[in-house]
């Protein structure tokens, strides 16, 4: 990938707003421009897998009718739909789409997910708002605005966390990072991109996330309202719409998270799930799946499983499952399946599986208690510790194990491309999860990125 040497990353105005208008993909290092590229393939696998449930079903539908496109507004398709919205809409229909399959990346100081509403509002814009610039269609503009929102998102939730006092959902501080790329998709002047941030602050959904975790359903983690939110702010922002100051960027007590920007790249610290459901129940189903495989555990002889975990985490108590959603949002089920089967893919969070006899009994007899220790390691650190009782007394306990996928532990190559084969192949057919692939793979270097492969149903 060839760089510009005449400008390094430090040369760019420090600045939000200039960071939002000046990064150019010259400024980019590999690595960030290389974990670009992986955040929009798993994204798409995601989405593609997400298009078989019914929230994505709802959730289009819902855009098509009522977030429709009109009056000079020009349109946006819909991920893997070939249906169209406004801009916001098809926003809100993507990220509602890759929220369904709770497999997208996320960044734990955050406790949620970024690229859930990043890639669909840029896409979006790319689409329709600037479909007819050149500059915005190219993989390289495409690739940039995805590192901006994420650099965006990011500090936006991490000072979001650090300055309210219950935990919102995603949707409250991704928007911000949406009305970011509109921003800069459509050339807003500074001005009217502090006011677009601000617009996307105020009417983010700041939702109660443990609500979700209690009592799991479509609402998911708001990340749909706050790809719509933030698409709006940056359009109404371009009309003169006023709401400036986003407080979480300009407030004395949280712009030291911004300063480094265009140093520090925060989107090399996310991480990627090696499984479709919450992440704070991976480490207790890594745990599982080590015990099975250590010890050749035959899954009808365990009578009782307890797992120590994490305050958080121990919330996901759904115990026998009736749709997908309370399926991603347990512990003990997903932990039971990975007993029963020695995985947890689609198919273990599909309704075919909340029937399944023996997973339902050992989700049954999951015991969850909280670990001081973890707790204390929370965010940052994931923990969970699994101790099986078997029938004739045998006791075996795990080692204290996390997940992987982390920035430290990260999920290998072949498996990032595995898992998007996984997901995508089923519903797109393998030929065209493979066009897909090559075109993410090749973003840096394209002129004119094959959109429609993203697009059509």
């Amino acid at each position: 990938m060839e760089r510009n040497p005449s400008k390094a990353p430090g040369s760019m105005t420090t600045s939000v707003v200039g960071f939002i208008h000046e990064l150019s993909f010259a400024d980019l290092p590999e690595p960030v421009v290389r974990q670009a590229q992986t955040c929009i393939l798993d994204l798409l696998g995601v989405a593609a897998a997400g298009r078989r449930t019914r929230l994505s079903g709802i959730a289009h539908r819902h855009a098509i009718r009522y977030m429709a496109a009109g009056h000079g507004v020009p349109s946006a398709r819909l991920l893997f739909d070939g249906g169209t919205a406004s801009p916001a809409g098809a926003a809100f229909a993507g990220a509602a789409t890759i929220d369904a399959f709770d497999a997208h990346d996320g960044h734990a100081l955050t406790k949620g997910h970024a690229g859930v509403a990043v890639l669909p509002a840029v896409l979006g814009f790319a689409d329709a708002v600037q479909a007819e610039k050149d500059r915005s269609r190219t993989g390289r503009s495409l690739l940039t605005a995805v590192v901006v929102g994420y650099e965006l998102a990011i500090r936006a939730g991490i000072a979001l966390h650090a300055t309210a006092c219950d935990y919102h959902t995603s949707g409250a501080w991704n928007a911000i990072a949406c009305a970011a790329v509109g921003a800069r998709m459509m050339g807003l002047e500074g001005e009217a991109t502090r006011h677009a941030l601000g617009i996307a602050e105020f009417h983010g959904p700041r939702s109660p996330m443990m609500r979700c975790i209690d009592h799991p359903t479509m609402l998911k983690d708001g990340s749909s309202w706050g790809a719509f939110s933030g698409v709006t702010g940056a359009l109404l922002a371009s009309d003169g719409f006023t709401g400036a100051p986003a407080m979480l960027v300009e407030d004395a007590g949280t712009v030291h998270l911004w300063a480094d920007l265009g140093s520090r790249w925060r989107i090399l610290e996310q991480y990627f799930k090696p499984h479709p459901v919450c992440r704070w129940a991976q480490p207790a189903i890594e745990a599982m799946l080590n015990l099975r495989r250590r010890h050749d555990v035959r899954p009808e002889r365990i009578e009782c499983i307890r797992v120590e975990t994490f305050h958080e985490a121990a919330r996901l108590a759904a115990r026998t499952p009736a749709t997908t959603e309370e399926a991603q949002y347990s512990l003990p089920f997903p932990v039971a399946a990975a007993a029963v089967r020695g995985r947890v893919g689609a198919e273990e969070i599909a309704p075919e599986a909340f029937t399944d006899s023996l997973i339902l009994r050992l989700s049954r007899s999951v015991e969850l208690t909280e670990c001081a220790e973890f707790n204390a390691r929370f965010p940052a650190e994931r923990w969970a510790r699994v101790t099986l009782l078997l029938d004739d007394g045998t006791s075996l306990t795990s080692d204290p194990t996390t997940t992987r996928g982390d920035p430290d532990s990260p999920l290998s190559p072949a498996e990032m491309t595995g898992k998007f084969r996984e997901l995508a192949n089923p519903v797109l057919g393998e030929t065209r999860a493979g066009r897909l692939e090559a075109l993410v793979a090749a973003l840096h270097e394209s002129a004119s990125p094959e959109m429609a492969l993203m697009f059509a149903g």
